[in-house]
């Protein structure tokens, strides 16, 4: 009995010292087609990869802060009362661009209507090539093809997701590699790109008139004014540039405050030194569309910049690095700096 008790005592000391260890876990849930992220045992993310037939690139979806609320839109996948409902292509967060050899990544859906004439690209998620839980971050490697019209290769990327978590923080790395494969592939110079996220009805900024947002293939979308009641989104950028006025703009990072559910929040894009195209342009509205393009100088800035064209050769690779930060509580320029220098190493 005596020697039980013990075994019982070191079995429960050994799990706990597991359980330390892996504060950020990783769960490959593989009937549901996805990799559940938590940190401390509180859901985090998860990377979900349902198919084409559901969403045409796989993505981070939901995403909570801290304090576990939801920072991305539910709807489509799982509709909240009082959001918008425009933009069926925005869900959570996403990598993925409007021109690619012609093909349009950014606007397909299930829900893409007959105004929409593609020719639409599909990004189809191809393994789990690793998976690490740990104490201060858990790493996450997937593969993925982007698919031409007819289902034909024309990049092959392997993304790389590191994933951390503080008392008052979380925090998402994306490294993501694109191969092309028989064929020279050019990313036209063009808005609709690259890292992106739909976020939550309370971080959208509050709006006073209803807008039409006029996608690259001359597509409107209208998008209404709603009940601003609980809407605490601001934009403030790098350069100091803040609100509406940051679209279009270049800048090392971007940050969002807000407040949701009582939560101060600070969502913080930040770019790479060594990415393309560095300090990015932001494709951020006030309704919610949170992204950054670093490919389209002649579009933001209305032919002012010249077109890069980006023109990545048969057989050669490029990265691009992001990192994600959603810090509840106040941040200040000089805080957010300092995580730019750390992910700039």
């Amino acid at each position: 009995m005596r020697q039980l008790f013990f075994t019982l005592i070191l079995a429960a000391v050994a799990t706990s010292g597991q359980g330390q260890s892996n504060r950020i876990q990783l769960t490959h849930q593989e009937a549901q087609k996805r990799v559940e992220v938590t940190v401390d045992g509180k859901p985090f993310t998860a990377y979900i990869y349902p198919g084409p037939a559901v969403l045409k690139k796989p993505v981070l979806y939901p995403i909570r802060s801290a304090g576990g609320n939801f920072i991305t839109r539910g709807w489509p996948m799982d509709p909240r009362p009082g959001e918008r409902i425009d933009h069926p292509h925005h869900v959570g967060m996403w990598f993925n661009y409007g021109d690619v050899n012609g093909h349009d990544f950014w606007n397909n859906s299930t829900a893409v209507g007959p105004e929409h004439k593609g020719p639409f690209g599909t990004i189809v998620h191809t393994g789990v090539k690793s998976m690490k839980s740990g104490k201060d971050k858990a790493e996450l490697v997937v593969t993925a093809d982007w698919l031409d019209k007819d289902n034909k290769i024309m990049l092959q990327e392997t993304t790389t997701f590191e994933f951390r978590g503080t008392a008052d923080s979380r925090t998402i790395d994306r490294i993501t590699t694109l191969k092309a494969a028989d064929k020279d592939v050019l990313f036209k110079d063009n808005k609709e790109g690259m890292i992106a996220l739909r976020l939550a009805r309370q971080l959208e900024q509050p709006s006073t008139k209803p807008e039409v947002f006029t996608d690259a293939q001359g597509v409107a979308t209208k998008v209404p004014v709603l009940d601003n009641a609980g809407v605490t989104g601001m934009y403030h950028s790098s350069e100091g540039v803040e609100g509406d006025a940051v679209w279009g703009t270049r800048g090392k990072w971007m940050n969002l405050t807000g407040v949701v559910n009582e939560e101060p929040i600070s969502v913080v894009l930040l770019d790479h030194p060594q990415n393309v195209g560095y300090p990015t342009y932001w494709h951020a509205r006030g309704y919610g569309l949170f992204a950054a393009n670093p490919l389209g100088p002649a579009v933001f800035t209305d032919g002012k910049a010249p077109a890069m064209n980006y023109t990545l050769p048969a057989g050669k690779s490029v990265t691009f690095r992001y990192r994600l930060l959603v810090q509840s509580g106040k941040t200040s320029d000089k805080f957010i700096s300092q995580q730019v220098a750390g992910f700039g190493r």
